[in-house]
């Protein structure tokens, strides 16, 4: 599919900042004032940049709100519900820390398990889709739920825990690509599955249906080159898992490690959603001979 920047920087964003705050909200950091100030700060920056971006990836901004009204039918609107829900849970704990009051500990677990909901609600709006294989497996929520444990476990200074979920996450990484190569074969999709005339015959495409292009080609298509892909993929593992790990595993201890090692760790993050999008093969490209 076409990797849009407004969803790459939302699904990387807002996730980077819901797994942070659920660090927070389980008080993984004993924190008061200004640096409670800033770390809350950086995780409701992040998940709110990340909303906002998801905004303008929607065909009509303005009509954001009505995403709230589909929750019974749509993942995407289950996760608007659960941030917002999550944001609000949490944001009594955050002012308590800055003001150095006592943090309500079950607002705070509540809030945290709300922030892991909304991230799998948003792996489930790619996972659930069956027109395309690659997402339509375990390996989506799993990444999603990893790139943000290993981004608020990093940010929130558990280096060592941080450290583990990057190598996992690199681990991880290898497994999805390997495993989504084969996944539009797996699944049996063809131009004979895609028509419905598999059972008839053998199916082939008599003529374009197109001469020339259209919104699907632009949207559903992406062709992304085997060197450069395998390229981005080493970017992948190595800057959102390994150097992160080796960087708080061996540097000393240090606001200023921390940032190094989330910095790499997000270029990383940004490579591997770029692939996410691009490599992912929908079955329309079988009517246009793509696939």
């Amino acid at each position: 599919m076409h990797p849009a920047p407004s969803v790459i920087v939302f699904t990387v964003l807002s996730g980077a900042g819901f797994g942070l705050l659920a660090f927070l909200g389980l008080g993984a950091v004993a924190v008061t004032g200004w640096a409670a100030l800033l770390l809350w700060g950086l995780g409701y920056a992040l998940a709110g940049i990340g909303l906002l971006a998801s905004a303008f990836h929607l065909g009509n901004p303005q009509r954001a709100l009505r995403a709230f009204t589909q929750w019974r039918t749509s993942w995407l609107s289950r996760e608007a519900w659960a941030a917002v829900v999550s944001l609000a849970l949490l944001a009594p704990v955050a002012l308590a820390a800055v003001f150095g009051a006592e943090p309500p500990a079950a607002l705070g677990v509540l809030g945290a398990l709300s922030c892991l909901v909304t991230i799998a609600a948003t792996s489930m709006i790619y996972t659930q889709l069956k027109t395309i294989p690659r997402w339509n497996f375990w390996t989506t929520p799993a990444l999603f739920m990893g790139f943000a444990l290993a981004a608020g476990a990093m940010l929130s200074g558990r280096a060592v825990l941080a450290a583990l979920l990057c190598l996992a996450l690199g681990l991880l990484l290898v497994a999805a690509f390997r495993l989504g190569d084969g996944r539009f074969a797996a699944v049996g999709a063809s131009l004979g599955s895609a028509t419905g005339l598999g059972a008839v015959g053998s199916v082939r495409q008599f003529a374009p249906a197109h001469t020339g292009s259209n919104y699907l080609l632009r949207e559903m298509i992406h062709d992304v080159g085997r060197k450069h892909a395998a390229r981005l993929r080493m970017i992948a593992v190595v800057a959102a898992g390994l150097l992160p790990a080796v960087i708080l595993l061996v540097l000393p201890a240090s606001v200023a490690t921390v940032a190094l090692a989330a910095l790499v760790h997000l270029a990383g993050a940004f490579a591997a959603r770029w692939l996410f999008f691009a490599e992912a093969e929908h079955v329309v490209g079988l009517y246009y001979g793509r696939r």
